[in-house]
């Protein structure tokens, strides 16, 4: 009976032997490892307005200069992976050229910092989720924990059956949200062209005015929004889950999500300066561009809040996707307990040592 439920949950074991089977295509590895990088341009415009309102309204301006240069550090930092991909093919990303070009305590921390990082994606992208679900249905506030906790249940099962189904199942509402990102941005810069934009009316936080304009202030801004960032470096990271070549399909997907996640983020940053969005904890801002935009209750309002709900909820799935590929190959160097090798898909590490070593003293 046990067994039965098992096997109707997660599917049947994979042997290790057919692994290759469940390398991606470029298609569905655009969903699985961009997700969280894409999802990101859902929130970062509003993580700098949070940081500028605090020196008053006539602050809110600048997010076009911070975004801008955001925009170029994202380029900048997608052709350097660019370039890792084909270093490195396999996988690794951050923490390989670290370790063998800088030594082994970066690397180290290079690692450690992606493996924290994924992990907190699942709790922060669920939440963010979640916040676009209340935007839209005030009503279930009260039950955003519950909310939380059946996502986190939903994309447990997915993974659990495999990255090629789950890949599947996560491409749909992926591109669900580039369209719909688009066509919001589309029809916000047609109100702009033609003179028809009506501002959000949102009420200044208490907060608002409260800081002096100053240099810490504006670098603060330009840190919150480089969550815009956020899993740029998970194709890297996945090379030998690519079908053949892998180099070159993990290379045009990361070119694709790099410009996909640049046009979105300049695009919504755009627009929320020009409809006045103001930051609240209440409703998200891309929330408010819906509203302004198509208007409140309308088809194409609710269309949009879902599709950010989606792709915030499985941008989740970077972490289940690339942490344990990252795990195993820091595990294949002795830093973690050997049973992280077994998940491997793909070549050993050039510095992999199959025997534990002791971890080195800081």
């Amino acid at each position: 009976m046990i067994g039965a439920l098992k096997r109707f949950l997660v599917g049947r074991p994979i042997e290790t032997a057919a692994q290759h089977e469940q390398r991606l295509s470029k298609r569905i590895a655009l969903a699985v490892f961009s997700s969280d990088a894409l999802s990101s341009v859902a929130y970062a415009s509003e993580a700098i307005l949070v940081v500028l309102i605090t020196a008053g309204a006539g602050a809110l301006p600048l997010v076009i200069e911070i975004s801008l240069g955001i925009a170029l550090l994202l380029l900048i930092v997608g052709f350097s992976y660019r370039q890792t991909i084909y270093a490195y093919p396999s996988g690794g990303g951050a923490y390989i050229v670290a370790h063998e070009n800088l030594g082994e305590i970066p690397g180290l921390i290079a690692a450690a910092s992606l493996l924290v990082d994924y992990t907190l994606t699942v709790s922060v992208s669920i939440s963010a989720g979640v916040l676009a679900i209340t935007s839209a249905a005030p009503g279930l506030h009260a039950y955003r924990v519950e909310i939380c906790l059946a996502f986190l249940l939903v994309l447990m099962l997915g993974n659990l059956r495999g990255i090629r189904e789950s890949g599947q199942i996560f491409a749909v509402p992926t591109y669900f949200f580039v369209v719909s990102i688009m066509i919001l941005i589309a029809a916000g810069a047609f109100q702009y062209l033609t003179g028809s934009v009506t501002p959000v009316r949102v009420p200044l936080p208490p907060e608002a005015g409260h800081a002096p304009l100053t240099t810490f202030l504006l670098l603060t801004a330009f840190a919150n929004g480089c969550t815009a960032m956020t899993g740029v470096e998970a194709v890297s990271n996945g090379v030998p889950a690519f079908r053949p070549p892998e180099s070159k399909n993990a290379a045009a997907t990361l070119t694709a999500m790099a410009l996909l996640a640049i046009v979105m983020f300049i695009g919504i940053t755009f627009l929320a300066h020009a409809y006045a969005v103001v930051p609240t904890t209440t409703e998200s801002g891309v929330s408010q561009l819906g509203r302004a935009i198509f208007g409140t209750g309308t088809v194409a309002y609710y269309l949009i809040q879902a599709a950010t709900t989606l792709i915030l909820v499985l941008a989740a799935n970077t972490a289940y996707a690339d942490f344990p590929r990252l795990a195993s190959i820091v595990s294949r160097d002795g830093y973690l307990p050997r049973q992280f090798m077994n998940q491997a898909i793909g070549s050993r590490s050039p510095t992999a040592s199959w025997c534990c070593r002791r971890l080195p003293r800081f």
